[in-house]
């Protein structure tokens, strides 16, 4: 008896593991900004293979230069990147929108390796902007925010600002969980 109980045990922890792995989505979480058209690979060119509704949760898998392959629920293929937005948005009753810039300075956003500002940074000014922060030798190390002046920052997971990306208007002592330790690109407003 204590066999049968201890094998029905294992068997409820397996399927119950099994049912809640598959359960997490996968991806970079984005939203569609408008409704999007899906293509069987990065371009027009390619066969339709279905539509998801605009203003949804969705996850991106991958992205070429200009096209992103991307699913929601049982919809999935490639769409425009510009029709889509990474990180952090702001419901509107109408639709989706960015959350919006300070703009154009002064100011300047400082980057550091430690939490609560601490350990080695990089400062930009407005107009600034780094693709690819492995080119200096700096990619995925930041982990705080310093924000001074009527500046923003849009803050990357992925060089070229193709992946999650978090625009930030005032400081923050821990980046948010997808980019902290993750920060690969950054453009400055």
């Amino acid at each position: 008896m204590k066999q049968l109980l201890a094998c029905l045990s294992f068997l409820a922890v397996v399927v119950l593991g099994t049912a809640a792995a598959t359960a997490a989505p996968v991806g970079t979480p984005a939203w569609s900004v408008r409704p999007l058209i899906l293509f069987e690979g990065p371009g027009k060119a390619y066969d339709v293979t279905g539509e998801i509704d605009g203003q949804v949760r969705i996850y991106v898998d991958r992205c070429s230069r200009n096209w992103c392959r991307v699913h929601a629920g049982r919809e999935a293929g490639w769409t425009s990147l510009y029709d889509i937005a990474f990180g952090k948005v702001i419901r509107h009753p109408w639709q989706l929108a960015p959350i919006p810039y300070k703009w154009g300075g002064p100011g300047m956003v400082c980057l550091y390796e430690g939490h609560n500002f601490t350990g080695a940074s990089f400062c930009a000014k407005a107009g600034s902007s780094v693709r690819d922060f492995l080119l200096l030798d700096a990619d995925n190390r930041y982990s705080s925010v310093r924000i001074e002046g009527n500046v923003s920052v849009d803050l990357c997971r992925d060089r070229d600002f193709h992946s999650y990306c978090e625009r930030v208007n005032e400081s923050q002592t821990s980046l948010h969980g997808f980019l902290d330790n993750n920060v690969s690109a950054m453009r400055v407003y």
